[in-house]
């Protein structure tokens, strides 16, 4: 293994590496350092996958064994859909994990970022009969938007994709039951903001739960109304920014070297 010195120009990377890919990997690995200072990791294991610029068949991916609080641009690594390295590296990565990234990729080229979390609020959710529950305004944004797909062991065989994928549909939010959550989304900094709000629903409703006291039930019809109200406010635009770069402004005070 070759020594990992700083990096800090796209040049010094690969020659090849076109400047848009390079500013995925900075997100990306953003991302992960972000989901490990809000406590959604698991150590090494899952997955923030990503579709690479001008290769859409090819998808960045973390190195295995590297915690996430420690990913750089750099050291991301790009598959194909097989989970085959299409790169120089000196890292690896987890096959049997990037199973379900893969089954929705090909489906989904609206996916241009796929998220997967264990947390322990997501995996009690994601084992309860019920699922998730619209029960309060973050989490009416769920009402009739998130897809379940049952439990089949641990992810590592292709035949299960196909299940997944359809079980999936054309929806951004998926429990998987017995097991934990995923999202969905058209760039990297909307997956993660989509992902912190599932995983903090998931939180409240255990805390819900907890308390025992008697739910207010919302109609049907409120339910659709704040659900649509939640999908249209997704778009970003000048009125409203993603806040994806304060994000970022945030974690280089924090935890700095992300973009090397």
């Amino acid at each position: 293994m070759c020594a990992s010195p700083v990096i800090t120009k796209l040049e010094t990377v690969d020659s090849t590496m076109s400047e848009a890919e390079w500013e995925m990997r900075v997100d990306l690995a953003a991302c992960y350092r972000l989901v490990a200072h809000y406590d959604m990791d698991d150590l090494f294991a899952t997955h923030i996958s990503a579709r690479a610029p001008g290769a859409e068949e090819h998808f960045l991916l973390n190195p295995y064994g590297v915690h996430f609080s420690e990913i750089t641009a750099s050291s991301l690594v790009k598959v194909d859909l097989d989970g085959n390295i299409v790169q120089e590296t000196e890292h690896v990565i987890n096959p049997a994990g990037f199973v379900i990234h893969s089954a929705i990729h090909a489906a989904r080229h609206d996916a241009k970022c796929v998220m997967h979390t264990h947390t322990v609020a997501g995996m009690a959710i994601a084992t309860m009969e019920e699922g998730l529950q619209p029960w309060f305004q973050k989490a009416t944004r769920y009402y009739n938007t998130v897809a379940y797909h049952d439990f089949e062991g641990v992810a590592d065989d292709l035949d299960e994709r196909d299940r997944l994928v359809q079980d999936l549909g054309d929806k951004d939010y998926l429990v998987l039951r017995n097991h934990g959550l995923l999202v969905c989304g058209p760039t990297i900094g909307q997956t993660f903001k989509e992902m912190f709000a599932m995983e903090k629903a998931c939180k409240t409703q255990l805390a819900i739960m907890q308390a025992g006291g008697k739910i207010i039930e919302i109609s049907d019809n409120l339910l659709q109304h704040t659900q649509q109200q939640f999908a249209r406010n997704r778009a970003v635009t000048k009125a409203r920014p993603s806040g994806w770069d304060s994000m970022k402004t945030m974690l280089d005070r924090i935890n700095p070297g992300y973009d090397a």
